[in-house]
Formats: structure tokens, sequence, C-alpha cells
């Protein structure tokens, strides 16, 4: 479905999450929370755990390299049905930014009077917080350099490397690593879409975004791929980087006004 921006009014274009202040406001209490919530889960590192165990089916060992050797799986990752959906979920969102860059490309050949700058800025803020927060800080950086195991590769649930809290680069992954989840983060960024689409197309849309936006990192706790905080902090990361361009851009657009 592609959504005629252009014939829409002003105030439908410009919901009230963005307008400058609101937007300032919640990068601030956003990038807060998410300091906040690593403190929490740094501080009580057997939430991770409790919740991890939620999803874990321990079995006897066939083989036992040492007497407290825990044996196990997490069923839902063994799930024919339940990859399979993964699977589509893992490729959503960057399907939805080729649509995204599409949509922006098409907007950069109007002109003058019937070129929609709204609607090519908030295109630019979702594609670059896209590419800030997902792919550059989480996948590239975080992921590479964290050394967090993931939940299914140790020692507390069938692997063999020692447990870390969040937040702690001490841990023993080589590369691809538990901390934050980068599928989390991309699905933080379908949820930050709601805030750009305009009505009355937001409010049919945003319930099913919302839903698959929760789903897709809560299926990788359910596969013992990322614990809650791996979840949390990625998600919530692509809201923090989206919030943070949103007030940078509204900044410029209004310093570029007053200096005219």
């Amino acid at each position: 479905m592609i959504i005629d921006f252009n014939s829409l009014n002003r105030e439908d274009r410009f919901p009230e999450i963005l307008r400058p202040r609101t937007a300032g406001d919640a990068f601030i209490g956003l990038f807060c929370l998410w300091w906040a919530l690593l403190g929490l889960f740094s501080l009580f590192p057997q939430i991770d755990v409790a919740v991890a165990n939620m999803f874990f089916l321990p079995r006897q060992c066939l083989t036992s390299v040492r007497p407290d050797q825990i044996c196990g799986i997490f069923p839902y990752n063994d799930d024919a049905h339940m990859r399979l959906l993964r699977e589509i979920f893992f490729q959503l969102p960057y399907i939805i930014a080729v649509a995204l860059i599409w949509m922006l490309f098409r907007c950069w050949q109007h002109h003058g009077a019937t070129f929609n700058q709204l609607r090519a800025r908030n295109l630019r803020i979702a594609l670059g917080a896209l590419l800030i927060g997902p792919v550059l800080m989480v996948n590239l950086w975080l992921k590479a350099f964290s050394g967090r195991p993931r939940p299914r590769q140790t020692d507390l649930f069938g692997g063999t490397l020692d447990f870390v809290h969040a937040g702690s680069f001490a841990g023993k992954c080589v590369s691809n690593c538990s901390f934050v989840s980068g599928e989390a983060a991309a699905a933080g960024w379908l949820f930050c879409l709601i805030f750009i689409i305009p009505q009355p197309y937001r409010s049919a849309a945003a319930l099913p975004i919302a839903a698959v936006s929760i789903l897709i990192p809560a299926l990788r706790v359910a596969f013992g791929g990322h614990y809650l905080s791996d979840a949390v902090l990625g998600w919530l990361s692509s809201l923090v980087i989206f919030a943070a361009l949103l007030a940078l851009s509204q900044t410029t657009h209004d310093r570029r006004i007053s200096g005219n």
C-alpha cells in the first residue's frame, strides 16, 4: 500500500509526538531509560537467567564432561513453524527499508510546490535510524565486540561458556554475540515507523506493527538466542536513535528558518 502524503493536511502529516519540543524530550527520556535499564539488568543478572530458564528444557547429558554439567534445549528453537516465522520477521524490516528508499526517490522526483519536504525528511530520518542503529551500532559494533555469550552458549543452558551480565565486555564470545539483539533493534525500528505514518493510516497500522515489533524480540528470547536484557535494550536503542535524529533534524530546520 502506497500512502499519498501529499493528499493530507499539515496537521495530519505532523503528529503530536513528532513536534520539536516533544522529540527532544522523548530523546532525553528514552536515553535515560536505556541506561537505567542497563543498570537494572547489570545489578540483577538473575532476571536474565530466570526468564531464559522459562524456555529451557533440561535433559540428561549423554556424555558428561564434568559432574555439574547442564544439558538441554530451547524447544521453540527446534520448532520448524516457529523458525519459519522468525525467518519472515528477520527479513521484514529490510524489505520495508527497500520500500522506503523507493518512496524517497519518488519524493525527490518532485520539485517546487509538489515537493513534500516533510515526507522526505521523515523518510530520511527513518532510513538514517535503521543505518545508525540496527546496522552500524548494534550489528557492526556491539554484537561484534561485546563478547557476551548467547543463553544457549552458556554453561547454564547446555553450552560451554560462562554467563556474563548485560553491559559486560568480559565474555568469551568471539563474534555475533548476544549483547544486544540485532533483530530486537530492527523490531524497535519498525515500531518507530508508526510515528511517521499519517492519519488515518496510522490508527489502522499501529496495532499490527506494535504486535510484530514485540513478537520479534520475544521469539529471540524463547529461542535461547538472547537474554531478556539483550532484547529490551536492543529494541529500545532504536527508539533512542530515532528520537535523536528527529530532534536533530527539527533543530537544524528551525535554525535554517531563523537564519532566513
